[in-house]
């Protein structure tokens, strides 16, 4: 019985992409501690989102493990090294080298570290190419899971997620769907009931037709690729001028989510 929890990492846990009614972002972090949350009597669970978007995996060691050490709860979620990943001429051994010393910290000063694998970007443009790389880091966090008794959150193997619904129109944050299935697996890896089956078919949908899928990706590269590529070169991030979220009532998420349907 989990009766607190603490997320840390980049965008992919602060929830781009699943804007809540006040344009606040819930994502996939928020609706799992809804689902800790319901497992617990009324107002015995405590929350907290550290998660920051565009932050590499020092800037997440330096900055939201402290603070995670001193909350010490039961379960700390960590996904980081992504962002590092995606940088040209990074090296998966390194990174994965830096993560495992993030992973030895928290495990000596909290319940449970649950640790994130990368998902398969096979059918995402530009980040296609990058899918050895990622895979060669996902490997190291399974091993180092192994090595300090972590849950493994496994991203690659959620298959539901290659549906291009389950994703954000920039092609690089999940849609509120595609954190809703998120959340239900990570339940599903702690054991814990989950009112749906993250791995349940989308519905078909009609083909699409060639001239479609180019117009779609000329106008994803105008408004997200080159902007995003702009920022790498100036040297800034998305998450330059954005604060955590900190501590959250899953009454006030689950509204939230309700509200937004």
């Amino acid at each position: 019985m989990i009766g607190s929890y603490v997320a840390v990492g980049d965008s992919f846990t602060e929830g781009v992409g699943d804007p809540g009614p006040d344009g606040a972002f819930v994502g996939w972090a928020d609706r799992f501690a809804v689902l800790l949350a319901d497992r617990r009597p009324e107002g015995d669970f405590g929350y907290t989102n550290l998660a920051v978007r565009g932050k590499l995996l020092d800037q997440i060691v330096a900055d939201q493990l402290p603070r995670a050490k001193e909350l010490a709860p039961d379960l700390v979620s960590l996904c980081a090294g992504g962002n590092d990943i995606l940088r040209p001429g990074s090296d998966p051994d390194e990174v994965a080298e830096r993560f495992e010393r993030a992973v030895a910290d928290l495990t000596s000063a909290v319940g449970a570290v649950m640790v994130t694998t990368g998902f398969d970007t096979r059918g995402v443009p530009v980040l296609k190419h990058l899918r050895g790389k990622i895979a060669t880091y996902n490997g190291h966090v399974r091993a180092i899971a192994d090595r300090y008794r972590c849950p493994v959150l496994d991203l690659w193997s959620l298959k539901t997620v290659q549906d291009r619904r389950a994703w954000d129109d920039d092609r690089l944050h999940l849609s509120p769907e595609g954190h809703t299935r998120v959340a239900l697996r990570a339940g599903q890896v702690l054991g814990i009931e989950i009112p749906a089956d993250p791995d349940q078919p989308w519905p078909p949908l009609p083909p699409r037709g060639t001239f479609e899928v180019r117009r779609d990706d000329i106008h994803w590269a105008r408004e997200y690729l080159v902007p995003w590529i702009g920022r790498r070169l100036r040297g800034e991030s998305s998450g330059d001028r954005v604060v955590a979220k900190g501590s959250l009532s899953p009454d006030d998420i689950k509204s939230r989510i309700e509200s937004a349907v």
